[in-house]
């Protein structure tokens, strides 16, 4: 009977051994899910970081064509505006005012 016992201790800890090995395949294999996931979010969090910096640099270019937009209109109401266009597209002059135009070269 000594040597039914020996057989059970030696398949106990064949058992075993199969057993950690599989739990460390298992942990090894869930190891490497994590870094692989860890190495995927680190790569999308550098693309979020330049598509964050991108789109700020995107809002102040257009607040300051915002402003650049409110400056004009605010000049477009002036009368000095209104003078210019009459002068410049409509050929319009002020009462009492003396045009000189250039004459065209010839050759």
């Amino acid at each position: 009977m000594a040597l039914k016992g020996k057989n059970k201790r030696k398949k106990g800890l064949s058992y075993n051994r199969i057993g950690m090995i599989l739990i460390a395949l298992l942990v090894s294999f869930l190891l490497y899910i994590v870094v692989k996931k860890s190495q995927d979010l680190d790569v999308k969090l550098a693309y979020y970081t330049e598509r964050t910096e991108s789109l700020k640099e995107q809002i102040e270019n257009e607040e300051n064509r915002t402003k650049e937009i409110a400056a004009l209109k605010e000049y477009m109401s002036t009368e000095a505006y209104a003078e210019e266009v009459a002068r410049n597209r409509l050929g319009l002059v002020k009462e009492n005012e003396i045009v000189f135009q250039e004459a065209a070269e010839t050759r």
